[in-house]
């Protein structure tokens, strides 16, 4: 009976081994998509729910006119990339952008958000420059972090040298995390791509790069 029991738990485990990464994927999809159409969904605000919902509106609404709202929200959004690449779409924009920034409140939200994705979508070099090892939270722990800005010399310190900033990232969701400012001595780069330190971090520390990070130490 033990070894029946065994048996079955070494199958189970090997199974769910291979079903849990497709299991996990699909649930993600379907909570982007989920997250999106709660956004996209408004855009057919004019036909009549009727039409897009169930039990004659009352319902929640058909999958396929949720998919028609992304589609809507795709085209839509390459209109105004279209737009913005004309000199009347430049203006228009910059008119939104500055009656937005003349709302109280608002605007406080408004550029933050805009600062934030200027940061990540530019056409300048990555915002996140090289992965880095920083000791983080304390002296004689360490952490993955990502080079963010480089000789912060405009900032107060009492510091000697010159400062860096470095984005520490909480695990396995990197988009919140802290931001650190460190002497230039104290940040250790390492041999990894930005793709590998992000799988690194986001998969608990399962998935280290192929190269050991410690071949790849290089000080600042």
């Amino acid at each position: 009976m033990n070894d029946l029991v065994s048996r079955w738990r070494a199958s189970f485990l090997t199974g769910l081994a291979i079903a849990l990464p497709a299991v996990i994927s699909i649930a993600v999809v379907r909570w982007l998509f989920g997250t999106i159409s709660n956004v996209t969904d408004t855009l057919l605000i004019l036909v009549p729910r009727e039409w897009t919902h169930a039990r004659d509106g009352d319902g929640q609404m058909y999958w396929y006119w949720s998919l028609c709202a992304l589609v809507l929200a795709a085209i839509l959004i390459t209109l105004l990339g279209r737009l913005a690449r004309n000199y009347l779409g430049r203006r228009l924009i910059k008119i939104v952008d500055d009656t937005l920034l003349a709302v109280p409140l608002l605007n406080k939200i408004y550029g933050m958000v805009k600062q934030v994705n200027e940061a990540f979508t530019s056409g300048k070099k990555s915002s996140f420059k090289q992965v880095v090892l920083v000791e983080f939270p304390r002296a004689g722990q360490f952490s993955v972090g990502f080079l963010t800005g480089e000789r912060q010399q405009g900032l107060p310190a009492r510091t000697d040298g010159n400062l860096v900033s470095v984005f520490v990232p909480t695990t396995p969701n990197p988009t919140s995390g802290f931001l650190v400012m460190l002497p230039e001595n104290e940040v250790t780069k390492l041999d990894m791509s930005v793709a590998d330190g992000l799988k690194f971090i986001i998969s608990l520390g399962a998935i280290a790069p192929e190269a050991p990070p410690a071949a790849g130490l290089k000080r600042e």
